[in-house]
């Protein structure tokens, strides 16, 4: 692990054993560096196994530096992603401890495949799914909800502390209907489904479709839940807001002896008439501070996706605002009126 060889009030060396995997860390011709020098304003010199670091946010530098090294001391591999990620947590560590600031555990999803939250409240996510058997996860479009929610269903199958993995979602999105599209019943319900398959490979590699069928792992659309109750399991309820208040009642009623159940979903994408997501929506007024149901917010700053994405986010949420606000002078003015 690296040391700190030297400090000024706006300087940190630090020393790093292996140069190999110093190496590493510094990315082809140096870009890792390079990214982090751009995004946090400092300046990075590397001499031998020594790397300084100067700027008012060297101290913050260095520990991302430390977190991507200690991966690659545990075997990992890292690139901009976990550059990117490992910046956000430095950056928002206040209410955690340091080791919450320099990164969280991986999740060992399969034998070849690890998984690691990419911002505190991805990192407060995963707690919150250790510890309580009921989490929902809300909040907007690539913040990694459905993707964790499945990575650490995998980590407690593959851990064998549940026997089956399983994966919902309301079979409605952007309008259509299951009648609209071509061919049989799978055939109709698989592109519902595919998100689900996708993070499922994501995190499980090839190994899914063995156990897919096995029946150890299980991915259906949500109508297929009624009259089930899913024991010894782990279950993902993926795009909430597109359930019905009856339907909602419905799948967190399933939950059986020694299972766990992840609900996640965005708000502000419902496809429900009216665009309110009316299931996820109460589920969350109803059982909000009944024990055993915990409640992981995010927010734009916690997506993970391309950049723009963020951005797009904050444009939509913006305009949002904007729309409301117009509603209520709106009405305000009407009232006057009358």
């Amino acid at each position: 692990m690296s040391t700190a060889k030297k400090r000024t009030r706006e300087t940190v060396t630090l020393e790093f054993p292996d140069n190999a995997l110093l190496s590493g860390l510094s990315g082809p011709h140096q870009k890792h560096f390079v990214r982090l020098e751009q995004k946090l304003s400092v300046r990075i010199a590397m001499r031998g196994n020594l790397v300084a670091i100067e700027g008012q946010a060297c101290e913050r530098a260095a520990s991302v530096l430390r977190a991507l090294y200690a991966r690659l001391e545990a075997g990992e591999t890292i690139g901009t992603a976990e550059l990117d990620s490992q910046v956000r947590f430095a950056g928002e560590a206040s209410g955690h401890d340091m080791a919450d600031a320099l990164g969280s555990p991986a999740v060992r999803t399969w034998a070849a495949h690890t998984t690691r939250a990419r911002s505190p409240a991805q990192a407060t996510y995963l707690d919150l799914m250790r510890t309580h058997p009921l989490v929902f996860g809300v909040g907007p479009a690539g913040t990694g909800k459905t993707y964790l929610a499945a990575a650490f269903g995998a980590h407690l199958l593959y851990e064998r502390r549940v026997e089956r993995l399983i994966l919902s979602r309301p079979a409605l999105e952007a309008g259509e209907r299951l009648g609209f599209l071509p061919g049989d019943l799978k055939e109709k319900i698989d592109p519902y489904l595919r998100p689900l398959y996708d993070a499922l490979f994501g995190v499980m590699g090839e190994a899914c479709l063995k156990l897919m069928e096995q029946g150890i792992i299980e991915v259906a659309p949500l109508a297929f839940m009624r009259g089930r109750t899913l024991s010894h399991a782990f279950v993902i309820l993926d795009e909430a807001q597109n359930c019905t208040m009856a339907q909602m009642k419905m799948f967190l009623t399933r939950l059986g002896e020694d299972s766990r159940m992840v609900v996640t979903g965005d708000p502000s994408q419902s496809d429900l008439p009216g665009g309110k997501p009316e299931g996820l929506d109460q589920a969350l007024s109803i059982l909000s501070g009944i024990e055993g149901a915990a409640v992981a917010r995010f927010s734009e700053k916690d997506v993970v996706r391309h950049a723009l994405v963020t951005r797009i986010v904050a444009a939509y949420n913006a305009a949002d605002k904007g729309a409301g606000v117009n509603r209520t002078l709106r009405r305000a003015a009407q009232k006057g009126e009358d």
